[in-house]
């Protein structure tokens, strides 16, 4: 399975939906060598229990990348074929390029043009954050401004794109 647009997948949901549940599951089918590329920083005790059980969940089957920055830059450095690149998540990437105070226009951009040079089998999951009511605070309505514009520059690219909600995949698209 090459990885082209038609191989990547898009996962959205709110906390605790089942999506991560969901992505693992669809990388453990594909057959490929899985790899993990997390995103998330520990910043406090109970972000690093977080992301210690989540390690422990998935087993020694999945080889684990952590990148809260560089993720075009990780994904091609693991990209090849016969492999499966779990990304989770997309919105934790948005939150460290926002404190970063990198250009999130020129970084969605730069993976969104990636995405079609794939080798491998990728999938994304995000959170959906914009069902809910407009923030009240610039920092929380430009979050979530960025994370739209990302899902749906990742959507239109996606062969496939779930929306998980109570561990229920809605296919969306593919």
């Amino acid at each position: 399975m090459s990885g082209s647009p038609s191989s990547t997948t898009f996962i959205l949901g709110g906390a605790r939906s089942g999506k991560s549940r969901f992505a693992e599951q669809l990388i453990a089918d594909s057959g490929l060598e899985r790899h993990y590329v997390a995103t998330g920083r520990a910043w406090d005790d109970e972000m690093r229990a977080r992301i210690a059980a989540h390690r422990d969940d998935r087993g020694p089957s999945w080889t684990t990348h952590e990148e809260p920055l560089q993720l075009v830059e990780c994904l091609s450095a693991v990209d090849g074929e016969g492999r499966a690149i779990l990304v989770d998540c997309l919105t934790l990437w948005v939150t460290n390029l926002m404190m970063g105070e990198r250009d999130m226009a020129a970084e969605s951009a730069a993976l969104a043009a990636w995405l079609p040079k794939a080798r491998a089998r990728l999938v994304f999951v995000s959170n959906e954050v914009g069902l809910g009511i407009v923030p009240e605070n610039r920092m929380a309505r430009d979050f979530r401004d960025h994370a739209g514009r990302l899902h749906q520059m990742i959507a239109a690219s996606a062969a496939d794109v779930y929306f998980i909600a109570a561990g229920l995949p809605l296919k969306m698209k593919g």
